[in-house]
């Protein structure tokens, strides 16, 4: 079985991908890969707590509150 990149990928995307693979490389080359690899973990983890429905309710009451002091 063969994979291919679908023909929908978007340009942004690719750039993506392109630069986490050079910061890859550069991270092996230079014995950080480690640390590298644990910035991006804790990155993505925040991101996926924050798009939560739990802390999206909190967010939209606290703005909700902002607004209302204005």
């Amino acid at each position: 079985m063969e994979l291919q990149m679908s023909a929908h990928v978007d340009e942004t995307t690719k750039h993506v991908v392109d630069v986490v693979s050079v910061v890859t490389v550069v991270g092996t080359l230079v014995d950080k890969l480690p640390a590298i690899a644990a910035m991006f973990t804790i990155i993505w983890t925040v991101i996926r707590i924050w798009e939560t429905e739990t802390v999206q309710a909190v967010v939209r009451r606290l703005r909700s509150k902002i607004r209302s002091k204005e």
